[in-house]
């Protein structure tokens, strides 16, 4: 697109389906590597990308041609096909439907940046559901949280 700029800076959050724990250390280093550049694939530019064994958190530059969500669908698609092909499951990996998706300013990248590289320390005092709770209660988002995670069957 001529004559457009932009400077977005997008977290974006999601989880395993069902929330479980599958993410192995074994291999969590290697899918982060791939969404990392799954998401410069897109377009846009990875910053970090980091998580724990039930979730995933993407900081990254949007580019104006794309929404979030466009990217978010590619790169979770992809590395749930990267996770099934790879065989590190004995079961289907998927990934939950939606994500979460936050705005920051230049000034914020660092913090960011480091809450994302901290996530298994961080997550020693808190939960995902809390995590991502205090997230949407921050950043002002309406939601049901009768229908923001999917419960087992």
């Amino acid at each position: 697109m001529p004559n457009t700029y932009s400077q977005l800076y997008i977290q974006t959050v999601f989880a395993v389906k069902y929330r479980n724990a599958v993410i192995e250390k074994e291999w969590r280093s290697e899918l982060m590597a791939v969404i990392g550049n799954l998401i410069n694939e897109t377009g846009c530019k990875t910053i970090i990308v980091n998580g724990v064994e039930d979730h995933v958190h993407c900081f990254f530059s949007l580019v104006p041609k794309l929404a979030i969500s466009d990217v978010m669908q590619s790169v979770k698609a992809k590395s749930s096909k990267w996770v099934n092909e790879n065989g590190f499951m004995l079961d289907r990996f998927e990934w939950q439907g939606g994500f979460g998706g936050f705005s920051y300013n230049k000034s914020a990248i660092e913090n960011v940046y480091n809450y994302i590289a901290n996530q298994e320390t961080h997550h020693h005092r808190e939960s995902f559901k809390e995590e991502y709770t205090k997230l949407l209660i921050e950043f002002e988002v309406n939601y049901d949280e009768d229908y923001y995670f999917e419960e087992l069957i």
